[in-house]
């Protein structure tokens, strides 16, 4: 107690200053509406800063609840895409497509042979051969399982094998990666006589069970012609950041099982 005592009467002409000072400014702002003015108007805009600053950080922590919804939101949008026609009927027994929201965990695209990891497993209706997308295009195929987690093989994978075609057209190739840029994919077997231009885009073909038609891939770069086959080799830039992914789609072609063993009857017929 001695000490505030002490620290009080040491400082005791500044405290002074400070009291008389604050009387002066009160008295001068009564009597002087401009001064009053000048007052009210620097509160208001130190509130509204305060308010301001306040708003800002209420709004950062809730952009993760906002980035959910969006996600799920989208997650309904692209099953409402997959199933256009379906959807009108409103039957689910109808539908073609199943759409199930993940996270990547891990992704890898600087080797040969890229892999990403997913949150989603075998828990959550993931099983083998899905199609994997983002909202600008498609990712990959899942390879491997477990109980809530898997392992998707990217489409920057010297193993990876697509059906893709020219967006609007019939004419359909293979969608390769010869190793060399990761955001720069090719495609191959497109015969000679189809009219290629640069800037023309690249979706996923109907020749496959895995990934619906039209899903974006990305647009032509640059292309070349094969003189002794007769077929393009066409260099295809990515729509999606390959190197910057998290929130995926998973698609699920509920026709597929039933696809794959009539076309294995089939086979066996022969």
């Amino acid at each position: 107690m001695q000490r505030i005592i002490n620290f009080i009467l040491d400082n005791r002409n500044t405290f002074l200053y400070v009291f008389l000072f604050s009387i002066s400014l009160i008295i001068t702002i009564q009597s002087h509406s401009f001064h009053q003015s000048k007052f009210f108007n620097s509160s208001k805009w130190v509130s509204g800063s305060i308010y301001e600053t306040s708003s800002n950080i209420t709004s950062y922590f809730n952009l993760k609840e906002d980035n959910e919804r969006l996600v799920r939101e989208n997650e309904r949008l692209r099953f409402q895409l997959l199933n256009s026609e379906e959807a009108l009927e409103k039957d689910s027994l109808k539908y073609k497509f199943e759409v199930i929201r993940a996270k990547i965990t891990k992704n890898s695209y600087a080797s040969p042979r890229n892999y990403l990891t997913i949150n989603k497993g075998e828990k959550h209706g993931v099983t083998q051969d899905m199609g994997v997308i983002s909202t600008k295009g498609i990712l990959g195929i899942v390879e491997n399982t477990s109980t809530k987690f898997a392992t998707v093989q990217s489409i920057l994978n010297t193993k990876s094998n697509i059906n893709a075609k020219i967006k609007n057209t019939n004419y359909f190739g293979s969608l390769i990666w010869d190793a060399k840029e990761y955001n720069r994919v090719q495609l191959v077997d497109i015969p000679r006589l189809v009219p290629v231009k640069v800037g023309d885009t690249i979706v996923t073909g109907a020749m496959s069970s895995i990934f619906p038609e039209n899903i974006p891939i990305g647009i032509i770069l640059n292309f070349n012609l094969n003189e002794a086959q007769s077929f393009y080799n066409i260099d295809i830039r990515l729509f999606n950041d390959m190197a910057n992914l998290s929130n995926i789609y998973i698609i699920k072609n509920k026709n597929r099982d039933e696809i794959l063993n009539l076309e294995k009857r089939t086979l066996n017929a022969q």
